[in-house]
């Protein structure tokens, strides 16, 4: 069985988020959660999150062993893109894009 928790447009670089994801992969669920909550970047409060949620819907199944769940996958994908632009020196402007991350994540029963 497999349960999973998705949050979309938050705002994590896609690729500082991946960084935290590797962490995590293949972990037994209490060991990710605790990883987690120990790592000082905005990305791991954030996939924290997706992760607790995740657990909350493999509670819902019937006959699901929470306990013996394992975090499968955690996917990141690049939302839409914020773009606004800077005031620089001699009335010229810079772009400066703030990305977004879609964050899901896969939870299987081992």
């Amino acid at each position: 069985m497999q349960a999973q928790a998705t949050a979309k447009f938050i705002r994590v670089s896609p690729r500082k988020t991946r960084l935290v994801a590797r962490n995590v992969n293949g972990l037994p669920v209490e060991d990710a959660l605790n990883i987690l909550k120990l790592t000082p970047q905005k990305a791991a409060g954030v996939i924290y999150k997706v992760l607790h949620s995740a657990v909350a819907n493999a509670e819902q199944m019937p006959g699901v062993d929470v306990d013996a769940m394992v975090v499968k996958q955690v996917i990141v994908n690049e939302g839409p893109t914020w773009k606004r632009f800077m005031p620089r020196a001699q009335g010229r402007a810079t772009s400066i894009k703030k990305r977004t991350s879609h964050i899901t994540v896969i939870l299987e029963e081992n």
